[in-house]
């Protein structure tokens, strides 16, 4: 099993959804997750006033992601060996301040 420093946060672009990163280097220092790797970031009709992060589908190792804030959406890949319902704890645990 992979520990925490193993876990890694990939910057490979250079707008994120304003708070995210936090959030998601609390998450890559969680046992179990290899990669996180921020992805396409687009704006949307529907608002949402508070960050939010689901799990969206199953990748090949690991899981999209789905982060809202505002009228903004942005993709995040996880690597990890957490089944679904580990990973959306870590989520939960990662945004809590």
């Amino acid at each position: 099993m992979a520990n925490a420093s193993e876990g890694r946060l990939v910057w490979n672009h250079s707008t994120h959804l304003p708070g995210l990163i936090p959030i998601l280097e609390k998450l890559s220092e969680y046992p179990g997750v290899r990669t996180v790797t921020p992805g396409v970031i687009a704006n949307v009709r529907a608002h949402s006033p508070e960050m939010r992060i689901k799990v969206s589908v199953p990748t090949r190792g690991g899981y999209k992601l789905i982060a809202r804030k505002g009228k903004t959406v942005q993709e995040v890949f996880v690597l990890t060996e957490l089944d679904q319902a580990r990973l959306e704890g870590a989520i939960a645990q990662a945004m809590q301040t």
